[in-house]
């Protein structure tokens, strides 16, 4: 096979003693992105190289608007001609070329890669035909031992050992998600499945990357988040294994998130969930939502959402995440037909984008604030996340246009002044900068002091429906 092209982008790393990114050259680095596949149709002139040149475009369109970092998996097998090994060890050329076309072009463009092994809803529901099936040759006798058969892991392994010595050299790789949505029932159900799992392939993908490239990727694993309250010893390993450098979760929540009847409720179900989450860390390792989105409106009431909704669903959700303490504003799930991300959510991406410069993200310690805040309207909802420098908040509200009984969203009047209190800031002045999340621009500027307790009260003007504020010592 032919080799790839000169490498130029710089690795991912995490901050020194903050829970962000930086490249290895120590410039701040946040994952703005979405989940994408091989088979839909923004990358579908890939396979057999088809339109090359309509992919570079579409990636290229995707660097303008403020997008970093897309999620694949190397095999999404929703059919039957995607799969990445044609048998166990028998990795199919057409799949190879590719995945070398996709990272040179990414290479080319600056964006990078989180790359996790199988699409594992579709491994499991297509699991006749998967090549792991022992009744197709594979080593696995049921998919329920995917996590825990021994044979199956020595060929996960051998997956990411062929993925690494072919395209881990390059900086396009972001980290590895060593399972997508691991799931109690892939592992017998057993309690220790999930660390057993990361304890043997987490060390393995390490050891080779360091010997091969002389530094190791970062590594994950994602879950479906309502598993989460379903089953809580899973907490432990998804946020706290010592082996993991970031942690991920799905935002699915039922009835707010994945079947959403106005753009308020997602948002305040995407800040609890942050919360959430980094309550659960117990040290400084970064956290970002890897997939969420209206699952069951559109998989299982086959309904795609009013784009205007979704476009405002999508933004909510991203600046709540952000302003919680997520890195970056999560990754959707497209969940609409076509299944691509629309103008609307693409510009949101670039205004989130156009914001983060105005915070040092390598020194924000930053703690979830959303509950400790304080704004003088109930009408308005807040989500914040600070440390004793720096602080950022986004202000959204509550009011819902009248009308219909879903796919309600903001009243867009002009919200009047409020202020907001910002606990836990060390004594002294401090600038604030407001954000027109919706135009991408800056809405003005202000200055504020936290008093002798820390407490900062910021007087907002009058905005419109959302705000956001990047609040850094003056």
């Amino acid at each position: 096979m032919p080799e790839l092209p000169p490498l130029k982008l710089p690795w991912i790393e995490r901050a020194p003693g903050a829970p962000y990114f930086v490249t290895a050259a120590g410039e701040p680095w946040t994952p703005i992105g979405q989940n994408d596949a091989i088979s839909w149709p923004e990358l579908e002139g890939l396979f057999r190289r088809r339109d090359l040149p309509a992919v570079e475009r579409h990636l290229r369109y995707l660097k303008e608007h403020g997008v970093t970092c897309l999620r694949l998996m190397l095999e999404y097998a929703q059919g039957k001609h995607r799969f990445l090994e044609r048998r166990v060890g028998s990795f199919n050329p057409t799949m190879v070329q590719l995945w070398d076309d996709l990272f040179a072009l990414c290479e080319v463009v600056g964006l990078r890669v989180l790359l996790t092994p199988f699409d594992t809803f579709f491994t499991w529901i297509n699991w006749k035909n998967h090549p792991y099936n022992q009744a197709n040759g594979g080593p696995c006798d049921s998919r329920t031992r995917l996590l825990t058969c021994p044979a199956t892991r020595e060929a996960v392994k051998a997956r990411f050992a062929f993925a690494t010595e072919r395209w881990g050299k390059s900086g396009v790789i972001f980290g590895w998600d060593l399972w997508n949505e691991m799931h109690p029932a892939q592992g017998e159900n057993l309690p220790d499945a999930f660390a057993h799992f990361i304890d043997d392939v987490g060390p393995f993908l390490r050891d080779l990357e360091i010997r091969l490239h002389g530094r190791a990727h970062l590594q994950c694993v994602s879950v479906f988040g309502p598993e989460l309250e379903w089953k809580p010893w899973i907490v432990d390993p998804i946020f706290r294994h010592p082996g993991l450098d970031f942690a991920n979760s799905h935002f699915y929540e039922e009835g707010s998130i994945d079947q959403p009847r106005d753009s308020v409720a997602p948002a305040i179900a995407a800040g609890r969930l942050t919360r959430e989450a980094l309550a659960h860390i117990g040290d400084l390792r970064p956290f970002f939502d890897s997939e969420h989105g209206p699952i069951h409106t559109f998989k299982d009431k086959h309904r795609t959402l009013p784009e205007p909704f979704d476009d405002e669903y999508f933004r909510h959700i991203q600046w709540a995440h952000l302003a919680s303490g997520g890195a970056g504003g999560g990754m959707r799930w497209p969940n609409r037909k076509p299944h691509v991300l629309t103008a609307g959510m693409r510009r949101a991406q670039q205004a989130l984008a156009g914001f983060l410069p105005l915070v040092d993200w390598p020194r924000f310690h930053r703690r979830n604030l959303n509950d400790e805040i304080t704004v003088d309207d109930p009408a308005v909802v807040g989500f914040a996340c600070g440390d004793e420098n720096q602080a950022v908040a986004w202000l959204l509200r509550r009011t819902l246009r009248r009308g219909a009984r879903r796919d309600r969203q903001v009243d867009d009047s002009l919200v009047s002044p409020v202020t907001l209190r910002i606990p836990g800031l060390r004594p002294g002045p401090r600038r604030v900068v407001l954000w027109d999340t919706r135009a991408g621009r800056e809405a003005g500027r202000l200055s504020a002091e936290a008093d002798a307790a820390g407490l900062l009260a910021v007087s907002v003007p009058e905005f419109g429906p959302d705000l956001a504020l990047a609040i850094t010592p003056a």
